[in-house]
């Protein structure tokens, strides 16, 4: 694949946002896996497939869109504490998805500031950077600590344009879940979708993803083509 075109001097600075567990790191199943046993530590017993279907949510949101209305919510914390450390547990295990680093390589190459949006604890944060071992083409990154609101909240995605200096409209945001491709229709930003986080691809248009992929290495050999390209391609605005 040719590389990219490098933006010109004096052209506005223009980024790509990814989102990182599932999107990125085949992480999202192991997610499932750690909220389903933290809810059966706590007493309830949530089927994996509803559990599935949120993961990508903030996990306040996650566990106050799976619990009973009526329980006591002074336990949540307890059972996303719970989450942490099983999920922690399998951080062994973790692995970047087949061309996720070519793609981040990619970007950087063609002139794109690269933001990991991820709403993931700083410390898993950065063991999936070191999973992804693309430091060298990664402009800034966000953490849970970084958002006051989770997802589908914009927050976070508001956290990584700051971080890496660029305007809404200067950006493409890059999901594997439905609520990624709210956060970033909250504000204007195209968002691609891709399918590897184990959500399809009518799923993630009907939430507003413009396009979808099987994955990282699927996006990749149709850059030129996707969002990104685009974006790259853009004459400078005035």
């Amino acid at each position: 694949m040719a590389p990219a075109r490098i933006s010109p001097p004096g052209a506005e600075r223009r980024g790509v946002l990814f989102d990182v567990d599932g999107t990125l790191i085949d992480s999202s199943y192991i997610h499932t896996i750690a909220w389903w046993g933290a809810f059966r530590q706590h007493g309830y017993d949530i089927p994996m497939a509803s559990i599935h279907h949120f993961v990508g949510m903030g996990g306040d949101r996650l566990v106050d869109s799976l619990l009973p209305s009526d329980r006591d919510p002074s336990g949540d914390q307890e059972i996303m504490s719970s989450h942490g450390a099983l999920y922690a547990s399998h951080w062994p295990a973790l692995r970047a998805f087949d061309g996720a680093k070519d793609l981040l390589a990619q970007c950087h190459a063609g002139g794109l500031a690269v933001a990991l949006a991820s709403s993931a604890r700083k410390k898993d944060l950065q063991v999936m950077k070191a999973t992804l071992d693309a430091d060298a083409f990664i402009s800034g990154a966000t953490s849970a600590n970084d958002a006051k609101e989770s997802k589908p909240s914009p927050d976070i995605l508001v956290a990584a344009l700051e971080a890496i200096d660029v305007e809404a409209g200067d950006a493409v945001f890059v999901g594997d879940a439905v609520w990624d491709m709210k956060a970033a229709a909250a504000l204007g930003i195209p968002s691609i979708g891709v399918t590897c986080g184990g959500i399809n691809g009518d799923e993630l248009r009907d939430a507003g993803a413009i396009e979808v992929y099987d994955g990282p290495r699927d996006l990749l050999r149709n850059l030129t083509s996707s969002a990104i390209g685009r974006l790259l391609a853009r004459e400078p605005r005035p």
